[in-house]
């Protein structure tokens, strides 16, 4: 009766074997990857920082709006 465990990899082997297939697969994909310019990765992070304190401005003045409203029902 032929061992069959003899010819399976160890648990090291295929571990090795399984993150060399993510590597492989990952290094693909991001090759399909169609990567903007400087010019629109520049617009775009401008974009993200405008919005990003457009939200700042809103929810700071909610809050400001709430706090007071909390404090006329408290005191």
């Amino acid at each position: 009766m032929p061992d069959n465990k003899s010819n399976r990899p160890n648990v090291f082997q295929r571990f090795w074997n399984k993150i060399r297939e993510f590597l492989r697969e990952t290094i693909g994909e991001l090759r399909k990857v169609n990567w903007p310019t400087r010019q629109e990765a520049i617009r775009m992070t401008q974009i993200v920082i405008v919005v990003i304190f457009l939200m700042a401005a809103i929810l700071g003045g909610l809050d400001f709006i709430f706090a007071r409203f909390i404090a006329l029902i408290i005191a």
